[in-house]
C-alpha cells in the first residue's frame, strides 16, 4: 500500500482504514457518518437519554455547521444558542470542511470544561463569540405537563428517546385526572430521536391501525408501514401540535401525520425538514457505521426533507426579529471573510445572504411542579406572557371548545 510504504511517517494500518470510513460516509450525506467505539458507546447512552456534552443538535445545512435546536436546561440553551445558528468556529477552529462527527468530538467533553464556539446569527450583523461550559446532559422527555387554563392541557416533550412512551403516558392520566378537555402538544425546537417512539406517540392521538408513516428505501425490507397500535384514551380530545425551525425528524413525523389525517392543527412556523432515516451497523471492533437507508413519507406521500412541515396555522413568535441583516452567499464567502477578519476583535459578516431561517422561541422554562400552587399558577401566567405562539394555540382551543360545545346543542332535524 503506497501511504503505508511512501509516506513520510508512519502510519498504522487502522488509522488509514478508520480515516477513509470517514470520507466515505461524510461524502453521502450529512446524517451518514462512521462512529468509532467511543462514539458509537455514546450514541447508546444518547438515546436512552443521559449523555456528556452542551445539548445541541447539530446537522450541515448549506455547507454551514447549523444548530438544528439547544435542548432545553442545557448549557446551549442557557448560552441563548437557537436554531438556525451557524457554528462558524470551535475553539478558534474554523468548521469548514468540518463533519459531523469531528464537531461533537470536539464540543463533547468532560463536565466542568469550557469550549467556546463563534456563531453567525441572521439577525445580527456581526459574529459572537459563546463560551459554554460542558455538563451531563440529561433529558427529560417531558419538559412540562400542565393543566394551562378552561380545561386546556399543555405537555412540552423535548425528544423522542426510550423513556419518551412511559413519561408522555403519565403525563397525559395525570392532565386528564385534572379534567383535560383539550391539549396543546408543544413539538417546538424538539430535534428528534427513534423512529419507533415517534409512531408510539402518534398513536396516543390516532385510531388504533391509522398509518403514521411509511419509509421506502432502495431494498424490499426498507419499505416498511408503520401503524398506530393499541389502546388510548387520548384519540377524540381536541388537539393543536405546536412546531418551529427547531423541530425535526421524529417530530415531523407526529405533525405531519396528525396533519394528513385531520386529527388537530398544526400550528407555529415550518418545521426543519429531516425526513431521512439512519440505520446503525454496529462493526466488530466496537465501532459502527450510522448509514441513511431509507426517506419517511408521511401518510398522504408527502416528504418533509429539506421542506419541512407546513402549519395550518402560521403564527411567528413575538416580538419579532430585528430585521434581517444581509448575509453572505454560501459558505465560501462566509468563511473567507472569517478569514480575511481573523484578527479584528469584532467580525462583521459581509453583505447578500440568501439563507432565511424560521425565527426560534427561546424557551427559558423551570421544571414541571407536581402539585397546583399559587407559584405554579404565576409561572403559568409568565409562561403565557412570554409566548405569543403558546398565547395563540390557547386561543384558538378555546375557540374550538366553544365551537365544539355550540354544535352538539345545536337542534337536530
Amino acid at each position: 500500500m503506497a501511504i503505508q510504504h511512501d509516506y513520510v511517517d508512519d502510519v498504522k494500518a487502522e488509522d488509514i482504514i478508520h480515516g477513509a470510513l470517514k470520507g466515505m460516509l461524510a461524502a453521502l450525506d450529512p446524517y451518514s457518518q462512521y462512529m468509532d467505539q467511543d462514539m458509537f458507546t455514546e450514541l447508546q447512552v444518547e438515546t436512552e437519554g443521559e449523555f456528556g456534552g452542551l445539548g445541541i443538535e447539530i446537522t450541515l445545512r448549506d455547507d454551514l455547521l447549523t444548530i438544528i435546536t439547544p435542548l432545553s436546561g442545557t448549557p446551549a440553551e442557557k448560552a441563548g444558542l437557537q436554531s438556525q445558528d451557524r457554528i462558524v468556529k470551535i475553539d478558534d477552529e474554523i468548521t469548514r470542511d468540518m463533519t459531523l462527527l469531528d464537531a461533537v468530538k470536539k464540543m463533547r467533553g468532560k463536565k466542568g470544561t469550557d469550549v467556546k464556539l463563534t456563531i453567525m446569527r441572521e439577525s445580527e450583523e456581526s459574529l459572537r463569540e459563546v463560551t459554554l461550559t460542558r455538563d451531563i446532559i440529561k433529558i427529560k422527555s417531558v419538559r412540562k405537563a400542565e393543566m394551562l387554563s378552561d380545561g386546556i392541557g399543555y405537555i412540552r416533550l423535548a425528544d423522542f428517546s426510550e423513556k419518551t412512551h412511559n413519561d408522555l403516558e403519565q403525563a397525559l392520566s395525570r392532565l386528564s385526572e385534572q379534567g383535560m378537555e383539550g391539549l396543546v402538544f408543544d413539538l417546538r425546537n424538539n430535534p428528534g430521536g427513534l423512529l419507533l417512539t415517534s409512531v408510539d406517540v402518534a398513536a396516543k392521538f390516532l385510531p388504533a391501525g391509522t398509518l403514521v408513516v411509511y419509509t421506502k428505501g432502495r431494498e424490499e425490507s426498507q419499505n416498511v408501514e408503520y401503524r398506530a397500535q393499541g389502546k388510548s384514551d387520548y384519540r377524540d380530545i381536541p388537539l393543536i401540535v405546536m412546531v418551529n425551525g427547531g423541530s425535526a425528524s421524529a417530530s415531523e413525523i407526529v405533525a405531519g401525520a396528525v396533519q394528513d389525517h385531520k386529527r388537530g392543527i398544526i400550528m407555529g412556523t415550518k418545521s426543519f425538514g429531516k425526513g431521512s432515516v439512519q440505520t446503525v451497523i454496529p462493526l466488530r471492533d466496537g465501532s459502527a457505521l450510522r448509514l441513511t437507508t431509507a426517506k419517511y413519507y408521511t401518510p398522504s406521500g408527502r416528504t418533509i426533507n429539506e421542506t419541512g412541515i407546513v402549519p395550518d396555522v402560521p403564527v411567528e413568535q413575538l416580538p419579532p426579529q430585528p430585521e434581517t441583516a444581509k448575509k453572505p452567499n454560501g459558505a465560501d464567502e462566509i468563511f473567507n471573510s472569517i478569514t480575511e477578519e481573523e484578527n479584528n476583535s469584532e467580525i462583521t459578516v459581509p453583505e447578500d445572504s440568501g439563507v432565511q431561517p424560521e425565527a426560534a422561541p427561546e424557551d427559558n422554562e423551570k421544571e414541571t411542579p407536581e402539585t397546583n400552587s399559587g407559584e405554579e399558577t404565576a409561572e403559568i401566567n409568565e409562561l403565557l406572557k412570554n409566548d405569543y405562539q403558546l398565547r395563540a394555540a390557547v386561543d384558538l382551543m378555546r375557540g374550538i371548545r366553544i365551537y365544539k360545545g355550540l354544535s352538539q346543542k345545536a337542534p337536530k332535524d
